[in-house]
């Protein structure tokens, strides 16, 4: 259920946005979808191998190949500016953080990557530094090859191997860009989970996420600017800002497979990454989400709502706000998916349900409404 505090005073200054801190989705989708369109009129270079692509895939968060006995699912992703958060975390506390950046940068890809039903098997690497001198910190880069492994561990695959440049003059000095990509297989090829089968009454299980993840660290880092103590300003006894906005991100693989080893095959999935509790809207039919139940806003995320002075529809569309993966089950199977969640060590609840009618998000204990305008992706 929703615990949130009353609202603590806002910082000084004019609300802040995310377009203010240098991301706008509405200039950066476009292109997105236009690079979608083209790719699609490469699927026929698949028949040469004798292969095929789901075509029901594209657009989704991992593209999927009919194989014949089973299906092939990729991704890659980047981690995004959370980096410079561990690097000045580091100049703050003299330690590094990057065992937790580097479950961050392998979450991406791994809770991309099973939203389609897919088993990860193997993860590759992309750490792309500013200079030959990053790899010289002994101790930020052990940290970041043992995060690698043990997040590999976690999920049960393969690192394959990897890519490190130094590319002076397109990352700055002293800097580094983090990227994995990963492959699975969906089999047997029941487990697909593309959305065909929602429909209307299934139940929505939302996944509890750990913080901010690694989406919204543009705002987080502009709001620290304003604070008077920076990443040290304190947000609960004992929690500094900084340290709370480098919570590794869950990794939700261990959840769904589990459901899978419990017979139950979500209708849908959807990752809560970039645009928030919208990304609840990507299933490309038309139907109405009820969200009746909200899960715990971390304390971080409500500290960044108010200090940035965000209102609800700025912070859940922009924000995870509590929910990090939503799961779209029968409705007889929800409880069920709630329990082995919890049994693989995430929280999760019944938010919600799937209905028939207008293509809209409805956050009814925040009267919020997002329409089918909201999320732009195909």
């Amino acid at each position: 259920m929703d615990s949130r505090p009353s609202p603590a005073p806002a910082a000084p200054g004019a609300p802040l946005s995310y377009e203010q801190s240098g991301v706008v989705y509405e200039l950066i989708d476009p292109l997105k979808v236009a690079a979608q369109r083209a790719a699609a009129a490469t699927a026929v270079n698949l028949a040469a191998h004798g292969f095929s692509e789901v075509k029901a895939s594209r657009g989704e968060s991992a593209y999927v190949v009919d194989v014949g006995p089973f299906y092939l699912a990729s991704i890659v992703e980047c981690l995004g500016s959370k980096a410079l958060v561990a690097d000045e975390m580091q100049r703050l506390t003299g330690h590094s953080w990057y065992a937790g950046i580097a479950q961050d940068t392998i979450a991406m890809a791994i809770n991309d990557l099973v939203t389609v039903g897919a088993t990860p098997l193997v993860v590759q690497a992309y750490w792309a530094a500013g200079g030959s001198e990053w790899f010289t910190d002994a101790e930020r880069a052990g940290t970041l090859v043992a995060g690698w492994k043990a997040a590999c561990d976690t999920c049960g695959v393969a690192w394959g191997g990897g890519e490190t440049p130094a590319l002076a003059g397109i990352v700055a000095e002293g800097r580094i860009d983090l990227a994995a990509s990963c492959t699975g297989i969906v089999s047997p090829k029941t487990r697909l989970s593309l959305g065909d089968a929602l429909v209307p009454g299934d139940a929505i299980v939302l996944l509890a996420a750990s913080g901010i993840h690694a989406n919204g660290l543009s705002l987080a880092r502009k709001l620290a600017e304003r604070l008077p103590q920076g990443y040290l300003t304190p947000i609960a006894p004992g929690l500094a800002y900084g340290e709370a906005l480098l919570a590794p991100t869950p990794l939700y693989s261990p959840v769904t497979e589990a459901l899978a080893r419990a017979g139950i095959t979500p209708h849908y999935c959807a990752n809560i990454t970039g645009h928030g509790w919208r990304k609840l809207l990507r299933h490309p039919g038309s139907f109405t989400y009820r969200i009746e139940r909200l899960p715990e806003v971390p304390a971080v995320l409500q500290f960044i709502q108010q200090q940035a002075q965000m209102s609800d529809e700025d912070a859940y569309g922009t924000l995870n706000m509590g929910a990090g993966f939503a799961i779209f089950v029968a409705a007889a199977d929800a409880e069920r998916t709630v329990e082995v969640a919890r049994q693989a060590g995430v929280a999760a609840l019944v938010a919600g349900r799937v209905e028939a009618g207008a293509k809209q998000l409805l956050i009814e204990p925040l009267g919020l409404v997002f329409g089918s305008d909201a999320l732009q992706l195909r």
